[in-house]
């Protein structure tokens, strides 16, 4: 698989108003102990059910190209404490250990940029992780509006490169090169990342989306295009610290399964050919539902509602939200019994 999106802990130092996940935001106490230990406790889970190989096959002239794929381990922020030592770093050598033998493995971290230091930069060095991925550069940010954004990009870019690290110039550059350590800076903008913002968390909440009916989330990188395609470039599926798995950054309403129970290369291939996931794929979620009595013209009825605000609104995702709180949820929740029932039933055998 090209790319995973891996969601360590809903832990966060930030509660901003943009953020597309409201669980994502500062815990204390009890609260902080149960999210942190969630985390713990299902790490080793997903690993063991990650791919075997994390490479994927690239279109180079009349042949294909094995390439080594990615993991970003994102958060809340994987920097903060105890996220860092609890989680992270142990997640960072499990990774390395279960793909040294077996292809490699491109280890991004994400993290606001505001909690980085040498000494953590260091650690991660020591970690071998290949990019640090700097997402906190935009004015959404609290303290981050203006020259204040500015003087802490020119900050941590000194820090990375004073410990050698490269500046990868933007996505394309990031993709194409094979060898780290490398880091690369951007934030939330009408042009860039999540766009017009997607209608999710306290973006939805705060009635800050601007998306229209034709902006499709789904037909995009990080969106559900291709996701099912996982020996291919363009691949990436999004994985929550509880283990659930979605075809995109953004969710669905509905997991596609879990990968504290279950291998994700065993779910895409269970979910592949089921038309309204082909769709998802095929970054057409206008036509998830042609089976089911939904034509393209109820999806985009579906896709309507009113903001939080009042304000009437229409996007692709409200339909697919519906859809799959109507009908493909049970759906997926059906194929994941019957792959629970096909797994007990070979392990009964082989008992």
């Amino acid at each position: 698989m090209e790319s995973i999106y891996y969601v360590l802990c809903w832990h966060c130092h930030r509660r901003c108003k943009h953020c597309y996940e409201s669980r994502f935001r500062p815990y204390i106490r009890d609260e902080l102990e149960a999210v942190v230990a969630e985390a713990e406790t299902n790490f080793p889970n997903i690993i063991a059910n990650l791919p075997e190989r994390m490479t994927f096959l690239e279109a180079k002239a009349d042949d294909y190209v094995e390439k080594t794929g990615k993991i970003i381990l994102s958060g809340g922020d994987v920097l903060t404490e105890p996220v860092r030592e609890r989680i992270l770093y142990p997640v960072l050598e499990a990774l390395q250990e279960k793909y040294r033998d077996s292809g490699g493995i491109k280890v991004v971290v994400q993290t606001t940029g505001d909690l980085l230091t040498p000494k953590i930069i260091n650690e991660l060095l020591s970690r071998n992780i290949w990019s640090i991925s700097v997402s906190g550069m935009d004015d959404f940010h609290v303290g981050m509006e203006g020259d204040k954004k500015d003087a802490l990009a020119e900050k941590v870019k000194a820090m990375l490169e004073d410990a050698g690290i490269k500046h990868a110039d933007g996505e394309r550059d990031e993709r194409a090169l094979e060898k780290g350590p490398i880091f690369s800076m951007f934030g939330a903008s009408e042009d860039s990342w999540i766009g017009k913002l997607w209608p999710r968390g306290r973006a939805w909440e705060n009635g800050l989306s601007q998306a229209t009916i034709e902006d499709n989330f789904c037909d995009a990188w990080s969106g559900g295009l291709n996701f099912l395609q996982h020996g291919y470039a363009g691949s990436e599926v999004s994985i929550d610290p509880t283990g659930d798995v979605y075809p995109c950054c953004i969710k669905t309403a509905h997991p596609l399964g879990n990968l504290t129970e279950e291998p994700l290369i065993e779910i895409l291939d269970d979910l592949a050919g089921i038309p309204a996931i082909e769709a998802i794929n095929a970054g057409r979620p206008e036509r998830m539902g042609l089976t089911h009595g939904w034509d393209e013209e109820k999806f985009i009825a579906e896709s309507t509602t009113k903001t939080p605000k009042g304000d009437d609104y229409s996007n692709l995702c409200i339909g697919c939200d519906k859809f799959h709180v109507e009908v493909l949820g049970a759906a997926l929740d059906e194929k994941r019994r019957d792959r629970r029932a096909q797994r007990m039933g070979v392990l009964a055998t082989n008992g």
